[in-house]
């Protein structure tokens, strides 16, 4: 049996900086499922968290792309997936919950796109194209051929973006971009322009502002003072905000969009959708599995803009089921 990689981009923190006094005042057709090496820094929250602990997660690598450094995950033996995390984000907050149980039957690659995180920021005009451009520089350094593909949030409307590019007859030449076996979406942003709800996000510059982290959750006890204190701390040593501000300010990801061109994902896909999603409402996520030909939809209720963070074991159910067909 030919093995395949599994790539996976992510969203779920679209919103990591959203809604700001929320917790400032109170710190305290679908399926359904039920209801480089890195080390901890002198000021990580140690405790219990949402939050997969950097001990627990394997040593990050980076390699270089275009000339930019990149970090990734890599990990486990068999079918290569390949996970994208979302907007104001990195690979340890979308993923860091799922990349132990799927690297169980899976070769799993997770990483820290172009501008956040722990991988380079080139002062740019940021727009899906760019993600697209990253990943499938990423794919042909790291020699990937044969993989799925999976995104969230933002890393979603990327995964989708790159696979109707991937799989367009004009795909073609030395420099083509590898194609996916099979598609996964999470909580996708992009189905119609979302660039008006992304111009109201603050940078995360203080305590306060990074309680928004709320808005991604369902379940609001999961957002503790040590989870919005972590929170800052992850953001502060990311240093992201310019690559948050010049990706809102760039009125070309209003043309990216991708609702009406759905129909050129013609490779199985899995959609994955948070019942009480707050970002990216439900509607858009049955809108992707009806547009797309034979996509499966999976709600997995009482959670919100991320699955594979609020409910990673049924986010990994659906996940290796899909697979497994």
């Amino acid at each position: 049996m030919k093995l395949r990689h599994l790539v996976v981009f992510s969203l779920a923190t679209v919103c990591l900086s959203s809604v700001p006094r929320l917790y400032a005042q109170s710190l305290h057709s679908g399926d359904f499922i039920g209801s480089s090496a890195m080390t901890a820094s002198p000021g990580e929250v140690t405790g219990a968290s949402v939050l997969a602990s950097v001990n627990s997660l394997p040593p990050q690598r980076s390699t270089r792309v275009f000339g930019q450094k990149i970090v990734y995950y890599d990990t486990g033996t068999g079918p290569t997936l390949v996970l994208v995390h979302g907007f104001g984000s990195q690979a340890r907050f979308d993923w860091g919950n799922v990349i132990a149980p799927l690297s169980k039957h899976h070769r799993v690659i997770a990483l820290d796109e172009i501008g956040w995180g722990g991988s380079d920021k080139p002062f740019i005009d940021y727009s899906v194209q760019t993600f697209v451009d990253f990943l499938g520089e990423f794919l042909r350094t790291m020699k990937v051929e044969k993989f799925d593909l999976a995104g969230e949030s933002l890393g979603g409307w990327i995964v989708a973006d790159y696979t109707i590019e991937a799989l367009a007859p004009t795909n073609t030449g030395p420099y083509a971009l590898p194609r996916p076996t099979r598609l996964i979406l999470e909580d996708a942003a992009g189905h119609t322009s979302i660039h008006s709800v992304l111009k109201t996000i603050p940078i995360t510059g203080d305590l306060q502002s990074a309680g928004g982290v709320a808005i991604v959750f369902h379940d609001k006890s999961l957002i503790t003072p040590e989870f919005i204190r972590e929170n800052f701390a992850l953001k502060l040593a990311a240093n992201d905000g310019m690559t948050q501000r010049l990706f809102v300010a760039n009125p070309e990801t209003d043309k990216e969009v991708v609702g009406g061109r759905l129909a050129g994902i013609t490779v199985p896909t899995l959609v994955v959708w948070g019942g009480d999603d707050q970002i990216v409402p439900l509607a858009d996520g049955k809108d992707y599995a009806a547009k797309i030909p034979g996509a499966k939809l999976v709600i997995v209720p009482e959670c919100g803009h991320a699955p594979s963070l609020e409910k990673p074991k049924e986010f990994v159910e659906a996940v290796e089921g899909f697979l497994r067909r």
